[in-house]
């Protein structure tokens, strides 16, 4: 359940999507997640380090063995929610009986 608490937290898988692809500093993080505060990316990286998720690299954060492995265990995940939204998407287009 702690791996639980730790994702639900806010921005918190946002930040290890971001990551998915190589090392970004804080700034890039920021730009990258509107709406971020500066405080709270920095709590969540404090999080997710210690959690050995992430790591501090010469290039920002990356992700760890760990982490590297989170992501390639939530990519079915992605895969659903792809499917789920054009599913959505194409619902919302079929037109209504009235």
């Amino acid at each position: 359940m702690a791996a639980m608490d730790l994702f639900g937290r806010r921005w918190a898988l946002r930040i290890l999507w971001e990551l998915r692809a190589g090392p970004l500093g804080a700034r890039a993080l920021l730009a990258r997640c509107e709406g971020l505060s500066s405080s709270v990316l920095y709590q969540r990286l404090r999080e997710l380090a210690s959690s050995g998720i992430i790591a501090p690299s010469a290039d920002g954060y990356e992700l760890t063995r760990l982490g590297t492995a989170l992501r390639d265990a939530l990519r079915p995940l992605d895969e659903w929610a792809i499917t789920w939204a054009r599913e959505q998407e194409h619902n919302d287009q079929e037109p209504t009986e009235t």
